[in-house]
């Protein structure tokens, strides 16, 4: 597809930019155009983690990018990473707050633009004010971001926005509920009122609100671009992006590097959420919602499927013996499937629309523990 697009991740923090040890440098790259923006925005998991996946996907692909970042450092930090990446190819625009009226505004105004990633969104549960902290920021910066390109970019043609299961899933029901399938068609029912009750309850919210903001815009607005949503559960698999330390690492790896640290020997955590899927097949699912035509107008449930910290804990004692003294005993209880069992899932669509074929779970955590292995775990 000849494109020119932008993608908007977040970081986690000030130091988040693309490591080039990642083992996931550009390819050689045919003729056409996207454009990438990278946030500097201080909140979510997916932030680098997901983000340097799609950016590494779409110069692979041979797409232009366009990356917005907080600050100059951030420039020479992604540059720093992509050094065989021309200037053609790889162009960056400033944003130092992404929640801020009119942030993309200019940003946006790009000859021939044609799509954008908007990966941005807040997920941490250091909250003090679920409303300004997680609800404003993901809402705002959705909105916000589809505001400047209805304005300032009529050539755009298509906008992604990455969403979550939490906007699929209905909390409130848990997890052992066998009898219900989870697709694309359910949206998560919680109100403003349940969001302020808990951090857990304003990400899922944030994810909930923001989505459906993106969705209702489009259709009272009627803009020059088509939309999709990715809606991924858990993630996980290999870091590219910098870290300035491992307490900076994305919540959903966290749960890995505390196993190979030895900080789950007495116990094995609950799961929580039980579906998962590995960051890289998530980064391509966005570049193919660009990329197909027939991607337009859908929500896109992008899972793997089934998952237990159990099984990880198995996965990794069974692939890196030398870490077996850092991992529970076999007998160490905690971390497996529900008794009652679980709700099933419908990944049909990401399946036969994008064309994505999952990874093993095995796979995501063999890359996982090895990437987190080069940087001091």
């Amino acid at each position: 597809m000849q494109s020119r697009g932008i993608a908007i991740p977040t970081c986690i923090s000030d130091e988040i930019s693309t490591i080039p040890s990642s083992g996931l440098m550009p390819m050689q790259q045919k003729e056409s155009r996207t454009v990438e923006q990278y946030s500097g925005q201080e909140f979510t998991s997916g932030s680098g983690f997901i983000a340097a996946h799609v950016l590494d996907i779409l110069l692979e692909r041979g797409h232009s990018v366009v990356t917005t970042v907080r600050s100059q450092e951030k420039v020479e930090k992604i540059k720093a990473a992509h050094p065989n990446v021309p200037a053609s190819k790889l162009d960056f625009r400033i944003v130092e707050d992404i929640a801020k009226e009119g942030a993309f505004d200019e940003a946006v105004k790009i000859d021939g633009l044609e799509a954008v990633i908007h990966t941005a969104s807040p997920f941490h549960f250091n909250v003090t004010d679920t409303k300004k902290d997680l609800l404003d920021p993901a809402i705002n910066g959705t909105t916000g971001v589809l505001k400047a390109i209805k304005k300032n970019a009529p050539t755009v043609k298509h906008v992604v926005i990455t969403s979550s299961f939490a906007a699929i899933v209905d909390g409130s029901r848990g997890n052992s509920i066998p009898d219900h399938t989870y697709s694309e068609k359910d949206w998560n029912p919680i109100t403003f009122e349940q969001a302020h009750q808990n951090a857990s309850n304003g990400y899922r919210a944030s994810k909930t609100f923001a989505e459906k903001a993106a969705w209702e815009f489009v259709e009272k607005e009627k803009p020059n671009f088509t939309l999709s949503t990715i809606n991924p559960p858990l993630v996980l698999g290999p870091i590219v992006h910098y870290l300035n330390s491992l307490d900076a690492l994305n919540t959903s790896n966290q749960r890995v590097r505390d196993l190979i640290q030895g900080k789950c020997k007495q116990e094995i955590p609950e799961t929580g959420t039980y579906l998962w899927v590995d960051v890289r097949d998530v980064a391509l699912a966005h570049v193919k919602a660009i990329e197909l035509p027939e991607a337009a107008g859908k929500r896109f449930f992008v899972t793997a499927g089934y998952f237990s910290n159990k099984e990880i804990c198995e996965l990794i004692r069974k692939d890196f013996p030398a870490l077996e003294k850092e991992l529970p005993a076999k007998d160490v209880k905690g971390g497996d499937y529900p008794a009652a069992g679980l709700y099933k899932f419908d990944n049909s669509r990401t399946v036969n629309v994008l064309g994505i074929k999952f990874r093993s779970l095995e796979e995501s955590v063999v890359d996982l523990v090895k990437s987190l292995q080069s940087v001091g775990a």
